[in-house]
This record gives structure tokens, sequence and C-alpha cells, in this order.
């Protein structure tokens, strides 16, 4: 799949309301070679996913192994809009806070009060963090209109066939 492609995907407006969302699932593999997802904040840039993790995170020690990740950001409404994303991850070691952590969680419903209180607890509590950084090299919308997943559609065009004959 080609930047344009790509570029092209993720410009779709079902695909910018996923990307404005706070989760997504990561999957990767871990270093024992079993595969882990695990749902993860998020911030989009407009051309790259950055989430952040504490230094001592488990996921960083496979990342650094095998860096290939991807991720699904989807709606919990029938029909649901699926987002799919795939790239490398690169780890980016920070002092402090990242700006983007403190984005990806200001979309939590906090009064100002409650938003003091837990940003002093996360500087308190980090020294530092790290922002994993990729860049997607694949990407695909399912939003059940005018995409839909690979095996359906081959499902339809059979029956459109059949029905044809």
């Amino acid at each position: 799949m080609n930047q344009l492609e790509i570029t092209e995907i993720l410009n779709r407006p079902y695909s910018q309301e996923l990307l404005a969302r706070d989760l997504t699932r990561l999957a990767y593999v871990a270093k024992d070679g079993t595969p882990r997802t695990i749902p993860i904040g998020f911030t989009w840039t407009g051309s790259q996913v950055v989430l952040c993790t504490p230094k001592n995170a488990p996921k960083l020690h496979a990342l650094r192994v095998n860096p290939a990740v991807a991720l699904t950001i989807d709606t919990e409404v029938h029909p649901p809009k699926i987002l799919l994303i795939r790239g490398q991850a690169e780890l980016d070691v920070v002092h402090g806070i990242p700006e983007e952590y403190l984005q990806m969680n200001g979309t939590y419903e906090m009064t100002p009060e409650q938003r003091v209180g837990w940003e002093a607890e996360v500087r308190s509590l980090y020294d530092g963090m790290v922002r994993i950084v990729i860049t997607p090299t694949w990407a695909k919308l399912i939003d059940f209109e005018t995409t839909l997943p690979s095996a359906v559609a081959e499902l339809v065009q059979e029956r459109t066939a059949r029905q044809d004959a």
C-alpha cells in the first residue's frame, strides 16, 4: 500500500472521527512469541499515532525486538466503524511527561480540580515515559456502508455471481 492510499483512507470522515477517539487496541508480539493486544490511550498527530507508556512497561522489551504493530480503533454501535492500521513502532524515551500523554487524557470527564490533582499525581509518579510513535504503513476503514471486511465482500460477490447465473 502506498502513502497516497494510506493518506486517502486516514483522511476519510469516519477515519477522522475514529482517530479523535481516546483508546486504540495495540497488537504486538510479546518476548515469548505469543500475541498480545492491549487497550491504550493515543493521540493522532495528523501523520502518526503516538502512545505513551511507563519506561518499565513490558511491551517496550517486546517492541525493541519486534517493532511490527497493528492498531484497531472502533465504535461500539451497530453497524460498527473500524479503522485498522499497521506500522512499525519507534520508541522515544522522554524526560518528564510527554505533552501527548496529557492531551490524550484530557478527554476524560474531570472537573478542573480533578484535572489538577490528576496531573500532579502523574508528575509525581513518572520521571519520564516512552513515546511509542507509529507511522502507518497500511490502513483500512471498514464502515459497512462503502467498505466491508474482505471475507464478507468476497461472499457478497459470490452471491451476486450465483444470482446472476
